[in-house]
């Protein structure tokens, strides 16, 4: 089983360096030539930008979409260097990933003091529209786990600057403040009306995780804070809406591995316990809900279908994060891990996005399937290495 995870990850490594980091995105839509037919009407870029997304073939080169670079994508290549890094000791990994995040560094939002990062494209949604560059906090946050990781291998400060500096950009977003906490908003504009649970509960764990290394006391208060809004609207049964308005009221699956991933990042960084019975009714509840006995990851806790490579990618990812934590943990990411190889994996070396009960979308996306399958094969098999 290790073998075929290895070699899986080198197969999919060499079509993402083949390809120069480059690749489609789900949302990507909005770059092709058809976009002035909309008239800058948010329904039709939304129309357009669906039709391109949800089409049963990658009908984006016939569209003028093309691949490009992505900021996350990049971020998760990083993040997964170094862990290969210290799995196998390759000093290539440990270069491959500094060129990444020097990349970044050139790289980052225009406008801002602050290291953050958003997309490559405009984007439009039901809550209207995100321009390209636009930083993300969730997005930025994450891109700051692969810089705190470079930190801890190489103990080289620069990397450690960019985590402070990505945190004072997260203390000064938005946010709506409770009896109960607060929530972290999705991105560096609007009111602080924020209500959804992934980005907060991830950009509060960035905060912690480089409180840990600082000692910055602002960046333990507002992570505490962060987490306390989550927690105390957590579900009896450990689950998590997507949001607390009834429009957001699904459970899936890759949004509760973020949720999972970060409260545990949270109490080890600042060893407050306040939140552990949470943490273990959620990982129960994710382990129990998500998983059929294949291996195949399903998208949401009721239904399976799609089976999404961000569900696959993250499934592996959390699983392999609580390999410490659950005896059954690390045997279930490798399923899931098999599974995705044997049934989502081009014989070109690259993920496929999506399946549905009649086909499969096979375009080839960086982040969402490459760059985030790529991290959680290369921390699985750090984790089966370790034992």
């Amino acid at each position: 089983m290790k073998n075929k995870i290895e070699k899986s990850l080198n197969r999919l490594e060499k079509w993402v360096e083949e390809h120069h980091y480059k690749g489609y995105d789900p949302a990507d839509g909005l770059t092709s030539y058809l976009r002035p037919l909309t008239f800058g009407n948010l329904f039709l870029d939304r129309l357009l930008e669906q039709f391109i997304w949800r089409s049963p073939v990658n009908i984006r080169p016939l569209l003028g979409v093309k691949p490009k670079d992505s900021f996350i994508g990049r971020g998760y290549i990083a993040w997964g260097y170094l862990t290969r890094y210290k799995t196998t000791g390759n000093a290539s990994f440990k270069e491959k990933a500094t060129m990444c995040l020097d990349w970044l560094k050139a790289n980052k939002a225009p406008g801002y003091n602050d290291y953050s990062w958003g997309k490559m494209f405009d984007f439009a949604s039901r809550g209207g529209r995100q321009p390209k560059f636009e930083p993300i906090t969730i997005w930025t946050s994450l891109i700051g786990f692969a810089f705190l990781e470079a930190y801890e291998i190489t103990k080289d400060k620069k990397h450690l600057e960019v985590a402070e500096s990505i945190c004072n950009w997260i203390l000064k977003i938005p946010r709506n403040q409770t009896s109960s906490g607060f929530c972290l908003n999705y991105t560096a504009k609007g009111e602080g009306n924020c209500i959804i649970h992934n980005q907060s509960m991830i950009g509060a764990a960035m905060l912690a995780k480089t409180y840990k290394h600082t000692g910055k006391k602002n960046y333990l208060e507002v992570s505490s804070e962060a987490m306390k809004y989550s927690c105390t609207r957590q579900q009896p049964d450990g689950s998590w809406f997507y949001g607390e308005a009834p429009t957001y009221h699904w459970i899936d699956n890759f949004h509760t591995g973020y949720n999972l991933d970060a409260l545990k990042c949270y109490i080890e960084s600042t060893g407050d316990k306040t939140y552990e019975n949470n943490l273990k009714i959620g990982f129960d509840f994710y382990k129990n809900n998500f998983f059929e006995p294949s291996g195949r990851p399903k998208y949401y806790h009721n239904r399976a279908y799609p089976i999404d490579s961000q569900c696959i990618s993250q499934s592996i990812e959390t699983l392999a994060n609580f390999a410490e934590y659950d005896s059954d943990a690390l045997k279930l990411s490798e399923r899931v891990a098999i599974w995705a190889i044997d049934n989502m994996q081009d014989k070109t070396g690259y993920f496929y996005y999506a399946q549905y009960p009649l086909f499969t979308l096979k375009v080839p996306l960086i982040h969402w399937a490459q760059a985030t399958t790529y991290r959680a094969f290369a921390l699985l098999l750090l984790k089966m290495k370790i034992g």
